[in-house]
């Protein structure tokens, strides 16, 4: 990665995981089922959004798959990682990494076959991110509910699904595909959904 922006130097975010990928961090670059099941729905031509990445084996699964791929997270460290398996796989040229906090950024509409966000939530991102999805193309999000604060109080409730989110927050429109709750022993309850935008 190139240089730091100034307003993510002491960003505590980019500092939190920035130390959790050094170090000897082994990245599995496993995709995640989401981004799996989303990828093999018959998605418009067009590009992948993967938001909040982290050294993100979803995006090299798109890139396999030909597609071009921006991968935004907070950690220059998670970005390395993945910016160095790219080009390991001979994949680099379809993948961008951006360094950004998505607290602020902001996709551009109507952009992307596919927006995939797999371990972060909030709710001033999520209308953008449904934005920017492409006629007939798909969402895929997956965050810690409410439930999951019980078994890990550290987690912040701006950082948990409410019930029935995020679902009924799509906009008009949207199908979704599939959503389910998905209860993990000593972590917490996440939910996944699968929704499509109409063609």
């Amino acid at each position: 990665m190139g240089d730091i922006p100034a307003d993510l130097a002491a960003h505590p975010d980019r500092l939190r995981w920035n130390a959790r990928y050094e170090g000897g961090f082994a990245a599995s670059f496993e995709p995640h089922p989401l981004a799996e099941a989303a990828l093999a729905l018959r998605l418009p031509d067009g590009p992948v959004a993967d938001l909040a990445c982290g050294p993100s084996g979803s995006a090299l699964l798109a890139a396999t798959a030909g597609r071009a791929v921006t991968a935004v997270d907070v950690s220059e460290v998670a970005l390395g990682l993945l910016a160095a398996e790219a080009r390991r796989r001979g994949l680099d040229g379809l993948i961008t990494c951006v360094q950004a906090d998505l607290g602020t950024w902001r996709p551009p509409p109507e952009r992307y076959a596919l927006v995939l966000c797999t371990g972060y939530w909030d709710r001033g991102l999520f209308p953008a991110a449904a934005g920017a999805v492409a006629a007939g193309g798909a969402l895929g999000w997956e965050a810690f509910t409410a439930e999951a604060r019980r078994v890990r109080p550290s987690l912040g409730p701006q950082w948990c699904l409410e019930p029935g989110e995020p679902a009924s927050l799509l906009p008009a429109g949207f199908a979704v595909l599939d959503v389910r709750d998905l209860p993990e022993e000593g972590h917490g309850t996440r939910r996944r959904l699968l929704a499509r935008r109409p063609g």
